[in-house]
């Protein structure tokens, strides 16, 4: 288990730390401020409490759905939907969420960063992912936008007749590294890191007992994966060894090491092509995901604040309250507009 605020349950999802959520129901309210451009306030069930965001719409049907954060849940909300979690949890700079019901039920909370350096959440589902990222292939792009000076590829200096990714926008460098033949670093740490085999030498590796090694070398990464230059159907055309055994072994990492996925790339190219992807993809994740856990961490917990705040506040104003016993409702709801209007508004 790992630490975490006191409000958040933790637990272990991958390599990443996951936050799992206490609060049963997702619900959709309208938002009592009328001028706002966004109508409704959502209460995401992370955290004891909940975590409030308003939002343009009540699910991202056909297209991302723009939301920003909220200070307050009010006490009186007007309730549109009330549904049931089944799971609640963050990976990296994301929320993601799985409703109990059949239709409209998965979808994710991103935190990015927009031009100008402002922060923006979006709310999206599988649809509206896919619909914003076309599936084409466009071979001489960016891996993740990055450019040559911001993406360098370490080569490991151990490995023989090593890819040059002359064909990719990427630099590289002869370094040591700890796991794998190709890695990447954020702030000096190793983040990411892939292996290369041939299909002899992943043979060889498995049935000799050494890939588990290799294996959990990797997974101590927060990213990592193995790519083979084959085809997985080439296993079965073994003669020198029962394909069974090799397919068998191959099962057997997937299984107890299944944050290291094995790649069977067809080529020596593609390869090379999918390790320069899959290490882009993984060292913006991680500086996203690095980027997000102070404004995640910060998102204000829709709970009650404490009376004793809500009193000094309420003589600050001249708002008659009792020096004991309980607030009233009505004072604790203006308390928390007032502390909303005082934050800085998008």
């Amino acid at each position: 288990m790992c630490a975490g605020p006191p409000q958040l349950a933790c637990g272990r999802e991958g390599p990443r730390c996951a936050t799992i959520g206490r609060v049963e129901d997702f619900l959709i309210a309208r938002n009592p401020d009328g001028d706002s451009s966004l109508p409704y306030l959502l209460r995401i069930p992370l955290g004891a409490n909940g975590f409030v965001l308003k939002a343009r719409d009540t699910w991202p049907r056909t297209a991302k759905i723009f939301c920003h954060r909220e200070a307050w849940w009010p006490s009186d909300a007007e309730i549109v939907e009330r549904v049931p979690v089944r799971s609640c949890v963050r990976r990296g700079a994301a929320i993601d969420l799985v409703l109990d019901r059949s239709r409209e039920n998965r979808s994710q909370f991103v935190l990015t960063r927009i031009r100008g350096g402002r922060e923006a959440i979006f709310w999206q589902s599988a649809r509206t992912a896919k619909l914003a990222r076309p599936n084409v292939s466009l071979p001489s792009a960016r891996a993740h936008g990055l450019r040559p000076d911001e993406f360098e590829i370490l080569v490991d200096s151990h490995e023989r007749y090593a890819w040059k990714f002359t064909q990719q926008q990427v630099s590289t460098r002869v370094a040591p590294l700890a796991a794998g033949d190709y890695g990447v670093r954020n702030d000096e740490r190793l983040v990411a890191s892939v292996e290369r085999k041939s299909l002899a030498d992943l043979v060889s590796t498995l049935t000799s007992g050494r890939l588990t090694f290799v294996l959990g070398d990797l997974a101590s990464l927060p990213y990592a994966a193995l790519v083979v230059e084959a085809r997985y159907s080439e296993i079965l055309k073994l003669d020198r060894v029962r394909p069974a055994i090799v397919l068998e072994g191959l099962a057997e990492c997937a299984v107890r090491f299944p944050s290291v996925p094995i790649h069977f790339a067809e080529t020596r190219a593609l390869a090379q092509e999918w390790t320069f992807r899959f290490l882009g993809a993984a060292l913006a994740h991680d500086r996203l995901t690095h980027e997000a856990d102070g404004p995640i961490e910060s998102l204000v917990p829709a709970a009650t604040p404490r009376a004793r705040e809500v009193r000094t506040w309420a003589v600050a104003h001249g708002i008659p309250v009792s020096e004991r016993g309980r607030v009233p409702t009505e004072v604790t709801d203006a308390f928390l507009r007032d502390r909303a209007r005082a934050r800085p508004r998008e």
